[in-house]
């Protein structure tokens, strides 16, 4: 009974400090469940193995006693044997660790809830793939043809099937073709008509509910914040819901409200839409086309960035902000374009107040519009074009989803900008660029108009530069000429960037939608009206207010300090490398692509190749030296220089080992 007990615990010892020095060995973290299973293999089979050893080498038979002069030797086996035992059971880690790495053990709550969450989402995911095959496409994400796919003989008819899939697979795939139907740079016609159909609508939530939305996120009772809120919302869609209500200083606003399960639906599918455009990408020729898997990261980010409405807040301000510096520095416009003003008091994470601008749409207001006199309808035409040129190349902050319906015709004739969710942002070196871009494009200047352009735009390897300019003049050209139809010299500059394949970045593309939608604007306001004729005379004082003198004397100052304060460090830096060569201390520092230090990854590189060069000559010469055999006899049939080889093939083994197990730690 003692005898089992001490067997056994000498068995777990040993399993925990082989597997600790097995650790320490290999020299990364191994999982120590089957470390301890390691270790508890190499204490059952090392005692058989060094009788099996001593056998071997004559040293001794069954029932033999050792004679004393040969005690050391004996021991000297036993230990190299089982060494050699625990360097195979290191090599069935190490193999163990390459197949199988080792990871954390989740908590089994955790585990639990991601089996329930994977669940759901595949759940959610099959549905989506049925809603596809059941409109024919599924093409769309296996790049196969099923029966009702071959129906589908048309492009038109491709487009019409995309758009009743999405409509059918929730708001978010429905905001997802939403913002696919304003990138023009990479989807074609017809898909591009198709998607500008889609449309959110919901049914209306209780008042109940919207109550307990409100006041869980402003934390306050709705009685302490507004006078009263209409119960009946003004707009419903799927993600939020607006009502009529009145401050407490008797304001009136709007205030829009997300459904509470809104940011949860979004959260679900924006891993699924990612999941599919990645698979449309990889499979077929559509997906890689429209980079897709890119728009849906792009488009996940930006529909969770929407859902917080404190972004929309500051978004509106900053638009608030910019009309506020056009109308100070021409004031005989002041109040002609508007936006809201927000309410910070009374808005938060899920609920948005803002000042209410009471107007209708312009693509619902043809009646007002046609009543108008001619010159007051060319008049606001002229001062949004302007407020709108100004806000993306002198200010860089613009409306990034500008259409008819975000444009609100008010009781006093002028104009309310709304729906500030999309915001532009670029930055200045980058609006100088777009301001040559426009420039030349408005002054029919192909060459210019195309060297701009590929400022801009991440040019491809294999882009034919004639043929794009070729393109370019060709849009230019006949677009100055043209004199009839509703297009725009923007939506087809963007035409030939796809056609060619060129990359616009998201913000340049917004501001690209953005010229064309205003166009849009501009002519549910004035039927023929020139934007290109008319925005060129502008171009001189927006060049005057982005290049003023004030601002190069600024730029020139900073500048200047810049490069005082680097030659400040000229002597100093030159001091200590005289220093450094009279001392012989000179180093070299090397660097990779990103600045980081990569001396110590060479220093490592060079270690390690040393340590291989050592490890494999080491197993050579053990090789060697038992196969040769020879030297003084210790023993029975044991010789001196198979004892080395023996000892020497343990410890080149070893750092053999080592050096995979670190190989593959890398390569994770």
């Amino acid at each position: 009974m003692v005898a089992s007990i001490l067997i056994s615990i000498s068995a777990v010892v040993s399993a925990v400090l082989v597997g600790f020095v097995a650790r320490r060995i290999i020299g990364t973290a191994v999982g120590w469940p089957r470390s301890i299973v390691v270790g508890l293999l190499v204490f059952v089979l090392g005692v058989p193995s060094a009788a099996w050893t001593l056998r071997q080498t004559g040293l001794t038979a069954a029932g033999d006693t050792i004679p004393a002069q040969d005690v050391w030797l004996w021991v000297g086996l036993v230990a190299l044997s089982l060494a050699w035992v625990f360097a195979l059971g290191v090599a069935a880690l190490v193999a163990s660790e390459a197949i199988f790495p080792t990871r954390a053990l989740p908590n089994p709550i955790d585990l639990v809830r991601a089996a329930l969450r994977q669940r759901k989402r595949t759940r959610r995911y099959l549905e989506i793939l049925t809603i596809a095959s059941r409109h024919g496409v599924g093409w769309l994400f296996h790049g196969g043809r099923s029966r009702v796919e071959e129906q589908l003989s048309t492009s038109e008819e491709r487009a019409n099937a995309i758009v009743a899939t999405i409509n059918d697979a929730g708001v978010s795939f429905v905001k997802l073709g939403q913002v696919l139907s304003t990138r023009r740079d990479l989807v074609p016609e017809p898909y591009l008509s198709a998607l500008a159909t889609l449309q959110t609508s919901a049914t209306t939530l209780p008042w109940s509910t919207v109550r307990q939305v409100i006041e869980a996120d402003l934390g306050a009772s709705i009685d302490e914040v507004f006078a009263d809120v209409d119960p009946t919302p003004l707009a419903a869609a799927s993600v939020a819901q607006v009502h009529r209500a009145r401050l407490l200083d008797g304001t009136r606003v709007v205030v829009k409200v997300q459904r509470p399960a809104a940011r949860s639906q979004v959260e679900a599918d924006a891993d699924i839409i990612g999941r599919l455009a990645h698979r449309a990408e990889a499979r077929t020729r559509v997906g890689r086309d429209l980079r897709l898997e890119a728009v849906a990261r792009g488009f996940t980010a930006t529909l969770l960035e929407e859902l917080d409405y404190r972004i929309e807040a500051r978004n509106t301000s900053m638009i608030g902000a910019t009309l506020d510096e056009i109308d100070r520095a021409e004031p005989g416009r002041r109040g002609v374009v508007t936006a809201p003003r927000v309410f910070p008091a009374a808005s938060h994470q899920r609920v948005l107040t803002m000042e209410l601008v009471d107007g209708a749409a312009l693509s619902d207001s043809a009646d007002r519009l046609s009543a108008m006199d001619a010159t007051q309808r060319d008049r606001l035409a002229q001062v949004l074009m302007s407020t709108v040129i100004e806000q993306i190349l002198v200010y860089g902050v613009f409306h990034a989803d500008l259409h008819p319906g975000n444009v609100l015709l008010r009781a006093d004739g002028t104009l309310g900008m709304i729906d500030f969710g999309a915001v532009g942002i670029i930055e200045r070196s980058r609006r100088q660029q777009l301001t040559a871009l426009l420039l030349a494009a408005l002054s029919e200047n192909d060459v210019a108009a195309a060297d701009a352009l590929l400022l801009i735009v991440d040019v491809p390897d294999d882009l034919d530069f004639d043929a794009f300019r070729h393109d370019v003049g060709v849009v230019l050209t006949t677009e100055h000429l043209r004199t009839t139809g509703h297009g725009s010299i923007f939506t087809r500059m963007v035409d030939v960037i796809r056609q060619h394949r060129i990359a616009l970045p998201g913000e340049l593309a917004s501001a690209f939608r953005s010229f064309a939608t205003l166009e849009g604007c501009l002519r549910v306001l004035v039927d023929d009206f020139d934007m290109a004729g008319r925005a060129l005379p502008l171009m001189p004082t927006l060049l005057r207010r982005t290049l003023s003198l004030s601002r190069m004397a600024t730029d020139l100052q900073a500048q200047s300090v810049i490069a005082l304060a680097r030659l400040e460090q000229v002597p100093r830096r030159l001091d200590a490398l005289l220093t450094g060569a009279e001392k012989g201390s000179i180093g070299i520092t090397l660097r990779g692509q990103d600045g980081s230090d990569i001396s110590g990854i060479l220093a490592r590189a060079t270690g390690e190749i040393a340590s291989t060069l050592v490890s494999i000559a080491a197993v050579v010469i053990a090789v060697v030296l038992v196969i040769a055999g020879g030297g003084p006899v210790l023993g029975g049939s044991i010789t001196l220089f198979a004892v080395l080889g023996a000892v020497v093939g343990l410890f080149g083994f070893l750092g053999l080992l080592r050096i995979v197990r670190r190989g593959f730690t890398r390569r994770d």
